[in-house]
């Protein structure tokens, strides 16, 4: 069988005297040696190499990547009880859903969140303190979307303040019930909600303890379509208003728009709009990423869909959110001819491949059955979706004289079908591959950074390889182990990303091998 092709940068290639034309180069087989030895009279070819395992099983709660858990605003009391002891078909006693997953997500009422003007939910609501603290509690990250459109609502949506204030709006009826929605392009509607957004993101532009902000909301269910207006001509002008909001807040977390085919219509549904792909384009020009929320459903997540996502593949990451409430919904019409659950399941699964999605949803309604009619898509989506990156290998000298440069050459492979998507603006390439010298009981006592190398750009299917020189200034003369670790550059460059290697980490790093400092 023919080997693995492995991809290195034009500057490896370079030192490696090869001629490139490019910034990356494959190479067959396996990695070669750097021509250069490490720094130190009489260890010249002394060398570390250790090959890592791939990692194909478990569950990585890295940024922007695997299962999205939504929760419930009203928070019943059994909510994690429902959750926390699922039985599945063939595994020994129980699961938790909160296990195979790495965010909490919140669709929630601008209401909730300011129920008084200045007054907010996340200080006062001892339900919505509730379902933070216990999401937390389990190793979850937070994700919001902030809905203001009422219709389809039991209650009202955007506060009474708004309306009080003397906000333009209109009434609609959900069952008995009158509840009231602003129009967004007006103007006391605007000063209030710019008002939230901005403390909304003084107490949650947390890249720490938040994954993601669905950053525009309007529309019904928040989705951006079925719009309402004082005046249809304000459609772009009330997109931009509501990204540049945003996105002038939350300068650390990254955020996320519906690709919807009729983006800031009227519509709710019917061929594409003509202007949906150009205003689209302005919040992912802003550094939004995308999400769309109809996967599985093969009439509304369609050509104009898939061909949108396919435009921004590996630019920008997509979350996955399923259309079909199968409690509610009739799926046997969707022309995939769905019969059971678990095939809406696996047309949401094939969608999401299809797209390269970055996360998958746990909806409510639709977990348990994940769980007990699918769970072998569960796994498959821990495996293959989102990214997943190890180092394949790793070679750095075992003898190194203070003072002096190490050549370390680092080789990563990229398990998952997307990306990580360390690109984005509100990330700004924070993430890096490093090395270590570790001490004995595990810290890091000088650490490393390959800024020259850019883990957004590692693809499935091929080797990456790097070398970079490090100057070991300041060490102190003794005995040390390499480790290797994908780091945060804006936490002191502490371990960022976990990695699919099964050998153990210490402190976060994946140990290479022992060096000595002479």
């Amino acid at each position: 069988m023919a080997a693995p092709m492995r991809k290195i940068s034009r500057r490896t290639a370079l030192g490696l005297g090869l001629a490139v034309g490019t910034s990356a180069v494959a190479l067959p087989g396996a990695a070669a040696a750097s021509p250069h030895g490490p720094a130190g009279a009489g260890h010249a070819r002394a060398a570390v190499t250790k090959a890592f395992t791939a990692d194909r099983s478990t569950v990585l709660r890295n940024p922007l990547n695997g299962w999205v858990l939504y929760g419930d605003t009203s928070f019943p009391d059994d909510f994690w009880t429902s959750r926390d002891a699922i039985s599945v078909p063939g595994v020994e006693g129980t699961v938790r859903a909160s296990d195979y997953a790495s965010t909490f997500y919140l669709r929630i009422a601008w209401s909730r969140l300011e129920p008084a003007e200045g007054v907010y939910g996340w200080d006062t609501d001892k339900d919505l303190k509730a379902a933070i603290a216990t999401a937390q509690e389990r190793g979850l990250r937070l994700a919001f979307r902030v809905v203001v459109d009422s219709r389809d609502k039991s209650y009202g949506f955007t506060p009474d303040f708004v309306r009080d204030a003397g906000a333009a709006g209109y009434e609609t009826r959900t069952g008995s019930r009158s509840v009231w929605s602003p129009y967004p392009d007006d103007p006391v509607f605007q000063a209030k909600y710019a008002a939230f957004v901005r403390a909304f993101a003084q107490r949650f532009d947390d890249p720490g303890t938040v994954d993601f902000i669905d950053g525009y909301g309007l529309g019904k269910w928040g989705e951006g379509h079925s719009m309402r207006y004082i005046d249809y001509a304000n459609r772009e002008s009330v997109l931009r208003w509501v990204v540049d909001l945003y996105a002038d807040a939350f300068i650390r977390v990254p955020l996320a728009i519906n690709y919807h085919r009729l983006i800031g219509t009227e519509k709710d549904w019917g061929a594409p709009d003509a202007d949906s792909e150009r205003l689209l384009d302005i919040a992912v020009d802003r550094g939004f990423m995308l999400r769309h929320d109809a996967f599985g459903m093969t009439t509304y997540y369609g050509d104009w869909e898939r061909a949108y996502a396919e435009k921004w593949r590996y630019r920008r990451p997509i979350l996955m959110e399923g259309g079909w409430v199968t409690t509610q919904h009739n799926y046997t019409v969707d022309p995939r001819g769905y019969e059971t659950v678990a095939d809406v399941r696996n047309g949401e699964f094939d969608d999401s491949a299809e797209a390269h999605v970055n996360a998958l949803d746990f909806r409510n309604g639709e977990t348990l059955s994940w769980f007990t009619g699918s769970f072998d898509l569960v796994k498959k989506v821990v495996a293959e979706a989102g990214y997943r990156l190890y180092p394949t290998t790793v070679k750095a000298p075992a003898h190194v004289v203070a003072g002096a440069t190490a050549e370390v050459r680092h080789d990563w492979a990229n398990l998952g079908w997307a990306n990580l998507p360390n690109d984005l603006p509100q990330w700004k390439n924070k993430y890096r591959p490093a090395v270590a010298l570790l001490r004995a009981d595990g810290t890091a006592a000088h650490i490393y950074v390959d800024s020259g190398s850019d883990p957004s750009a590692w693809r499935k299917g091929a080797v990456v390889s790097h070398i970079f020189r490090a100057r070991l200034a300041g060490v102190a003369k003794g005995g040390y182990r390499w480790g290797v670790a994908i780091v945060d550059t804006t936490r002191g460059n502490a371990p960022g990303i976990e990695l699919a290697a099964k050998e153990a980490t210490v402190g976060g790093w994946l140990v290479v091998g022992d060096v000595t400092v002479h």
